[in-house]
């Protein structure tokens, strides 16, 4: 399959170019404190020129109807998206500089993250061959925001489908899996 590279893409972040589009998929979360639930997650990967990505996250969870018996149009009915369960908005860049650690044949990567749970992280990490690693940099909150220290993510481009995988260390508990998740292409 030919990859075309999105019109108008700076050519710093060319090494990101396959994450651009709209995504959609669904995933799974759990953490000690937090009871396994499924969610639907949309993702926006957009580029206007700069020498960036912007980034827009929503995950909401899946209900299953109370009555399991109810029917819609004939069927029964299925499980349907509920609440918000976290957004994050932010920008993915590419350094010009290439650090001693990152492997021949993957770049520099960072990703700048703020979620309305009070706090900010930034990311880093090394992007090549349809993979993404990073580690959390640094975490910020404000004074009310969720207890999050540490985070990892994986991102990878498998047959075409966006899966990623986030760990998190937060609330006293070290870092473990958090949430991962299946994304189709929607557009781009």
């Amino acid at each position: 399959m030919t990859f075309v590279l999105p019109e108008g893409l700076a050519p710093e972040v060319y090494p990101l170019a396959w994450l651009v589009g709209t995504w959609r998929g669904e995933g799974v979360l759990a953490y000690p404190g937090i009871e396994e639930s499924a969610f639907v997650h949309d993702l926006v990967v957009t580029s206007d020129g700069g020498p960036y990505l912007t980034w827009t996250s929503t995950w909401r969870l899946v209900q299953v109807p109370d009555d399991a018996a109810a029917l819609v149009d004939g069927e029964p009915a299925g499980p349907e998206e509920g609440p918000v369960w976290a957004t994050e908005t932010g920008f993915w860049r590419v350094p010009p500089e290439r650090p001693d650690d990152v492997p021949e044949g993957k770049h520099p990567v960072e990703l700048l993250l703020a979620d309305p749970s009070g706090h900010v992280a930034i990311y880093v990490g090394a992007v090549g061959n349809g993979r993404i690693d990073l580690v959390s940099d640094v975490v910020v909150r404000t004074a009310t925001g969720a207890q999050v220290a540490a985070g990892t993510r994986l991102y990878g481009l498998v047959d075409g489908e966006l899966m990623w995988a986030h760990d998190l260390a937060a609330f006293g508990h070290p870092l473990q899996s958090y949430a991962s998740a299946r994304l189709s292409r929607v557009t781009g």
